[in-house]
């Protein structure tokens, strides 16, 4: 290949312009963090020999936006199956969901926060920064239910918020959350250096801005080596955190035992819908594509193992 002197200033400049982002990268948030006295860490058999049995949680699912994002963000569009199925690069239809949980003994808890009002209504207010505003085109979500309107609708008051993850589009809910709610994230979720987060972390801290620390789950490593950890929340057998790092560093999922059976909430491991049922991980917004697809297949093998299981994805039904 030929350079001329355009096509060396170009490289410098590019080239420049990535040592000056890795010098810079920083990590996802400074919110302070301290261990979650909740949960009891397991293993994955122990987990799994309960599974298909219902429980007496009540799980809602809620749509509380509609969004249009790129499509090369929610998949891996060089995946080979994406290849062989020719998609393309295009703006895909997506939700944002808060998902209410009722356990009869512990109360209510929201698992991701939906979009509050005032994200929408005023983003600068709420703390969205300016370059996130444009970034995130804001101007393409349609609010459906804020949060303070799914908080407000249940009987008593909030338990607790369980995180999948710190992306933003998961705590835009966070400003109509009471300062005193205990907020649950994955291990290493704030920690871990990456220069995008050089744009993000003020609007992440904000977010958190006069919140209660993060409560960190405590995993330990699955001695059945299906997931690198899983705590049994309440002690009780009744729903699970699933350690699944890929998409981000501390990425969560949950398995429910519901009145209706086991429910899979998969967070951001799998986007969309032509996603899980093809096997191809997020594109674009995830972090690390081989350990995101790793934890996708591990997230695959336990439906397969217990087929009864219903499946909610990161952002579509």
């Amino acid at each position: 290949m030929k350079f001329n002197a355009i096509n060396l200033v170009q490289l410098v400049h590019v080239a420049t312009l990535s040592a000056c982002l890795s010098l810079c990268a920083c990590t996802s948030s400074t919110h302070l963090t301290q261990a979650a006295s909740l949960g009891l860490a397991i293993n994955s058999t122990q987990m799994e020999t309960v599974l298909d049995q219902p429980g007496e949680l009540e799980l809602e699912t809620i749509n509380s936006a509609d969004w249009r994002v790129d499509l090369s963000g929610l998949l891996n569009l060089e995946h080979p199956k994406a290849i062989a199925a020719g998609l393309r690069n295009r703006e895909e239809p997506i939700q944002i969901f808060a998902h209410v949980l009722h356990h009869p003994k512990f109360g209510y808890f929201l698992i991701d926060t939906g979009v509050s009002e005032k994200v929408v209504n005023d983003p600068e207010a709420a703390g969205i920064s300016w370059l996130m505003r444009h970034g995130m085109h804001l101007e393409k979500m349609t609010l459906h239910r804020s949060t303070a309107n799914i908080i407000q609708s249940l009987p008593q008051a909030l338990s607790g918020v369980w995180l999948t993850h710190l992306h933003i589009d998961h705590i835009i809910g966070m400003p109509d959350i009471a300062a005193n709610v205990p907020v649950y994230a994955g291990p290493h979720e704030t920690e871990e250096s990456y220069w995008l987060n050089v744009f993000v972390r003020s609007t992440t801290d904000r977010l958190l801005e006069n919140k209660s620390p993060l409560q960190v789950w405590q995993f330990k490593p699955d001695t059945a080596n299906r997931f690198e950890g899983v705590i049994d929340i309440f002690g009780d057998g009744s729903a699970f955190a699933l350690h699944v790092p890929g998409h981000t560093a501390g990425s969560i999922a949950y398995v429910l035992r519901t009145k209706h059976g086991a429910v899979l909430l998969t967070g951001d491991t799998s986007h969309t819908r032509w996603g899980w049922d093809n096997g191809v991980e997020p594109g674009d917004f995830t972090r690390q594509h081989p350990n995101n697809l790793a934890s996708l297949d591990k997230l695959k093998a336990l439906v397969a193992r217990h087929p009864a299981m219903q499946v909610r994805l990161g952002h579509q039904f």
